[in-house]
Parts: C-alpha cells; sequence; structure tokens
C-alpha cells in the first residue's frame, strides 16, 4: 500500500495541475476571441441590418455585458453543455461539436492504434540488433515519416491507392449509419496519413530505448542465469523500454490533433478540423472559440491518462516511499 502512495500523490497532483491549465486556457482563448476585429451581429445579420435591430440582437447574445461577465457566462454555459449559437448556421454549437466528434475521435483513435501497431514490433526489433536489415528499414522508415506531413501523404494516397487501385474511397464518410465497414475503409487512408509520421517519431524513441535499455546490467543478469535473448528481451527490456514510448506518444497527441485538421480537409472529411476551417473561413467566432478550448481539453485530457498510465508502470515511482 505504502509503494502505491507515491503514484496517487502524483495523479492527484496532475489532476489539480490540469483542472488550473484548462481555466487558464479557457481564459486565454476567451480573451483572443473577444479581441478579434468585427461584430458577431452584423456577421449574423448582415452589414444592411438596422441599428436598432443589431442593438437587440447583441443584447441578446449578451456582447453589450462587460468582459468578465461574459467570461463567466460562458463558463457557466460550458458546465451546462450551452456552447451558445452558431454565428453562421443558427444551430447550438454543442450540436454542431457532436456530429463532428463521431468522426474525429475515431480517426484520432484509429490513427494512435496504428502508429503503434506500426512503431512497437519495428523499434523492438530494430533494437534488438543494431545495425541489422529491420534496423535499416527502421532508420529509412522514420527519416521519411518525419520528413514528409500527414497531409502530403494523404494526398499521395488518394493519388496512389484510392484513384489507381480503387481499394478506398478518395474522401467523405458516409456515416456510422451506413454500417461499421464502410465507415471504418472511409476512415482508413486518413489514419494511415496521420499515423505514419506519429509511427516515424516512436519507432526512433523505441528503437533507442531498447538499445539502451538492453545494456543495463540487471538485462545481463538475466542472460547470465540463463535466460534467452527473446526472453530477456520481452520480460525485461521490452517493459522498461516503453517508459520514454509513452512519454513521447503524450507529447505526440498534440501534433496528431493538430494534423486532422488538415488530413479532413484532405479527405473532405466532416470532423473537428474540417468544422474550425470552416468556422475560419465565416469568421464564426463563437465556434472557433468552442472547438479550441475542445482541442485543449482533448489534447490535455489525453496527456493526462499518459502521464498517469506512466506513474502506473515506471519502476521508479513503485519503488518510491
Amino acid at each position: 500500500m505504502l509503494q502505491t502512495r507515491p503514484a496517487v500523490r502524483r495523479i492527484a497532483g496532475n489532476l489539480v495541475f490540469l483542472a488550473a491549465s484548462l481555466l487558464a486556457v479557457s481564459f486565454i482563448i476567451f480573451a483572443v476571441m473577444a479581441a478579434v476585429p468585427g461584430d458577431p451581429a452584423e456577421i449574423m445579420l448582415g452589414t444592411s441590418a438596422a441599428p436598432d435591430t443589431l442593438a437587440a440582437l447583441r443584447s441578446e447574445l449578451g456582447l453589450d455585458q462587460p468582459f468578465l461577465l461574459r467570461y463567466g457566462d460562458w463558463l457557466a454555459g460550458l458546465m451546462h453543455g450551452d456552447l451558445g449559437l452558431s454565428y453562421t448556421y443558427s444551430t447550438p454549437v454543442a450540436a454542431l461539436i457532436g456530429e463532428r466528434l463521431a468522426v474525429t475521435l475515431p480517426l484520432a483513435g484509429y490513427a494512435v492504434a496504428l502508429s503503434l501497431a506500426i512503431a512497437l514490433p519495428l523499434g523492438v526489433f530494430a533494437g534488438q540488433r543494431p545495425g541489422g536489415p529491420v534496423d535499416i528499414v527502421a532508420t529509412f522508415f522514420s527519416q521519411i515519416g518525419i520528413a514528409v506531413p500527414g497531409f502530403w501523404i494523404g494526398l499521395l494516397l488518394i493519388l496512389g491507392v484510392a484513384l489507381t487501385l480503387g481499394w478506398f474511397p478518395t474522401g467523405g464518410f458516409p456515416g456510422w449509419q451506413a454500417g461499421f465497414l464502410p465507415a471504418i475503409t472511409a476512415l482508413t487512408l486518413p489514419a494511415i496519413a496521420l499515423a505514419i509520421p506519429q509511427a516515424a517519431v516512436l519507432t526512433r524513441v523505441t528503437r533507442t530505448a531498447v538499445i539502451e535499455v538492453a545494456r543495463e546490467d540487471f538485462v545481463r543478469t538475466a542472460r547470465a542465469k540463463g535466460a534467452s535473448r527473446m526472453r530477456a528481451l520481452w520480460r525485461h527490456v521490452v517493459p522498461n523500454a516503453l517508459i520514454p514510448v509513452v512519454t513521447m506518444l503524450g507529447m505526440q497527441i498534440s501534433v496528431l490533433m493538430a494534423g486532422t485538421v488538415l488530413v479532413e480537409n484532405v479527405f473532405t472529411l466532416p470532423g473537428l478540423g474540417t468544422l474550425a476551417y470552416q468556422a475560419l473561413a465565416q469568421r464564426d467566432l463563437i465556434v472557433i472559440q468552442n472547438v479550441a478550448l475542445l482541442f485543449a481539453v482533448i489534447v490535455m485530457g489525453l496527456n493526462f491518462a499518459v502521464d498517469t498510465l506512466y506513474a502506473v508502470i515506471d519502476p521508479r515511482l513503485k519503488a518510491t516511499r
């Protein structure tokens, strides 16, 4: 029980820090949106609207209230699921975001699963025999994957796989109501485009971690006691090598979420990235404000989950009393 206390304290501290960080980020986002030139009432009604009509709409939207009062109202609305009304679509922002989350979250999860499925075995076997054939392949893959951005990989996949071979659609999303297979097929190429740059980074980190852990004394001791190379690898090397991999995965989440904005537009997916791009083009500030905060919540929440996992798997934290 004493061994679990450091991990519990770490998790509790991270949770407090997460709440404080989200509050600070929400204030920054709201302040930036409030400072952007333009009148939301004019965006909704048009520049030809009568002054008294504009004034009535500003009052209805609370735009005539002091800054801090409007910020407090926005936070109160967030707590109740009321994100405001879209200036462009005159639709609750919560409904717009809810529809798009059904695309973006599965896409991001699919991409993370693919990146781990590629990076972990490739990095482990490359690190097991540095300079070998697998290591050469892993090094080449890492260099190419890091150098080429995800949206460019998406364009290549459309040209080389979707148009030439016809194995996958070039874009669009049929909706989950069309069935799991059509929906996941539509997300496959975008997920690959997002996964390759992430897998390239994780492959390099995994390879380096495996090489470093394999040189530790406890691995030599296990080998001296008769453990085979593969048993020492999977029982002693890989569990300890996962610690930096998990840390890097948390750092890459923000990059992955940023990449969804471009990749969703390349594949014309109706996700959060496309919604943010459209809202920016239409100056729908309330949508941009809430989407930006949601991206921050997703990134910080996943980082918290990764850091919690780090506290659980790190043997140094388990051993601390």
